[in-house]
């Protein structure tokens, strides 16, 4: 096996951009650390999603720490800020989006097994609290990733990682 030069990664992405985003639509329901904002911009690069909200007191850019993480993502993935993070969610609820919380919930399904029938807004809430009651009520499905070890949850950014790879998965089959 040969590893890709710089070069030759840079190319092969340039094609890549031309392919349609999914029909995914991430919502960021104050998230605190601008860390982690800035790792899921540049999650959500990679995956394609079609726009991320950044709600309540999540960061937004211009942020030198969201830059830090982003690694110029800010710049390519299409985002908008709202204060109101559930007229946001009733938007796109009305918009025809499954309402999709990544969230721990008596009624969340392992993440693995949800199949999408249509866009999806996967809402991602702040790091001790978790989603806001009143996004909850509006949900349509709660998805959760399954632990082994003594930590009931991942980092925000890396569970989002994990979720969000396996709908684009889903998502692009169609």
């Amino acid at each position: 096996m040969r590893k890709l030069t710089h070069e030759e990664i840079i190319a092969r992405q340039v094609q890549k951009t031309r392919e349609p985003r999914i029909p995914l639509v991430v919502v960021l329901d104050n998230i605190r650390s601008l860390y982690n904002v800035g790792a899921i911009f540049r999650t959500a690069d990679g995956i394609g999603v079609s726009k991320l909200w950044l709600c309540g007191i999540t960061g937004y850019p211009p942020q030198g720490d969201i830059a830090k993480t982003a690694l110029g993502a800010e710049d390519s993935v299409p985002w908008e800020y709202s204060k109101d993070v559930v007229s946001v969610v009733r938007r796109l609820k009305q918009e025809k989006y499954k309402i999709v919380l990544l969230e721990q919930m008596e009624e969340s399904v392992p993440y693995e097994r949800f199949l999408p029938d249509g866009p999806v807004a996967l809402v991602v809430g702040n790091e001790v609290e978790g989603v806001c009651d009143e996004v909850c009520a509006l949900a349509d499905k709660a998805l959760e990733i399954g632990m082994l070890g003594v930590k009931n949850s991942l980092n925000v950014a890396i569970a989002f990682g994990v979720v969000a790879f396996d709908l684009r998965v889903k998502l692009s089959r169609g």
